[in-house]
């Protein structure tokens, strides 16, 4: 127990705050958002992103709760209730008897398509406006880098 915490300086804390605030509000906002104008969690939203990032629209349970940082349990019992409104489906692997997919629907396309522009010109009112193109390579710099040093301690 006689190790030496690092404290954050003034400086650093007042980033680590700044950051912390922004995420909290922004993600509030957009979240308050989704639900009300188009009937979508966040967690729904991201799901569905994911989703549709992939070939064919489906994902295996694992590789998408390790793609959310949600734990097992949370991830069952969240594609349980969006399957139970028919955005998604379970299938499971032929390859794998443990293994199962997350598949998006039609239903759930049409609900990611219906939400998508709206949250988009949120976020550009919200954030991409009141930042400068300088401003927005430093944060996707800074976010890849974290996120990649992340990436290489969760292996």
């Amino acid at each position: 127990m006689g190790e030496t915490v690092r404290w954050l300086t003034a400086e650093e804390q007042r980033a680590w705050r700044g950051f912390v605030r922004l995420h909290e509000r922004l993600g509030g906002r957009l979240g308050r958002m989704l639900q009300s104008e188009s009937n979508v969690s966040p967690a729904d939203f991201a799901v569905l992103v994911n989703l549709t990032d992939v070939p064919e629209g489906r994902q295996r349970y694992q590789d998408l709760a390790r793609a959310l940082e949600w734990e097992k349990s949370r991830m069952s019992h969240h594609i349980a209730r969006m399957a139970g409104r028919g955005l998604v489906v379970r299938e499971e692997c032929a390859e794998d008897a443990r293994g199962a997919f997350v598949v998006i629907t039609d239903a759930g396309r049409a609900a990611i398509e219906a939400a998508s522009p709206r949250h988009v010109e949120a976020v550009r009112e919200l954030f991409m406006d009141h930042v400068t193109p300088a401003e927005l390579r430093v944060l996707a710099d800074v976010s890849e880098r974290v996120i990649s040093k992340l990436d290489e301690e969760q292996s």
